[in-house]
């Protein structure tokens, strides 16, 4: 790792992420269903012990200019350079096997809330498993894309929140970065357009 990260203090977070294989789609209706929270042990995907993951402001030794996003995927971290040797780390969902990815890019649009419209390729790949997914959903609390998105150069690829907060700090994507809703709006707030994006596997 070409960054050391030593702990300074700390503030609350939540976790976060999107499943195509815990949330229900209803085809007739154009509705997207979130699934039970953990407090509602209805889905065996949730763990019953989960806690949020704290963010908070560490020491950062990496040279990058203020204001840029490195992304560990393998540490499932988020780090936002504050400058003077310091970034506020975020816990992350990062790619499912098969998933991951590295790069450098730049932060091409932020959206409020935004609309989800997942690939044809994505489409079609959960349809071959039996699960359909809408063609589009209009953003807001059942979006599976959360409070914001940052996206990424003309990637398909974005970092955006999720109403699944239990499953942040795991690798369960099909490449996006997940956040809580309430870290991603914390984040999408201090990012400038044009913010460099680094991501590291």
């Amino acid at each position: 790792m070409a960054f050391t990260v030593t702990i300074v203090p700390a503030w609350s977070q939540s976790n976060s992420g999107y499943d195509p294989r815990s949330w229900t789609y209803d085809r007739a209706t154009n509705v997207l269903v979130a699934p039970s929270a953990p407090d509602q042990p209805s889905s065996n995907e949730i763990q019953p012990g989960w806690s949020v993951i704290p963010r908070e402001v560490v020491l950062f030794s990496e040279a990058q200019p203020k204001g840029t996003i490195v992304i560990n995927t393998t540490e499932r971290r988020l780090y936002y350079v504050l400058g003077d040797g310091k970034a506020l780390r975020y816990a992350v969902g990062v790619g499912k096997e098969g998933f991951e990815w590295s790069g450098r890019d730049t932060v091409s649009s932020k959206k409020d809330w935004p609309d989800w419209r997942p690939p044809a390729e994505m489409r079609s790949r959960e349809a071959a498993k039996g699960r359909f997914l809408p063609a589009h959903v209009k953003g807001g609390p059942n979006n599976p894309l959360g409070a914001r998105a940052l996206y990424i150069g003309n990637t398909l690829y974005r970092v955006h929140g999720t109403n699944q907060p239990w499953t942040v700090g795991q690798a369960n994507s099909s490449g996006c970065i997940r956040m809580t809703n309430e870290d991603v709006i914390d984040l999408y707030d201090r990012v400038k357009l044009g913010a460099r994006v680094i991501v590291r596997h």
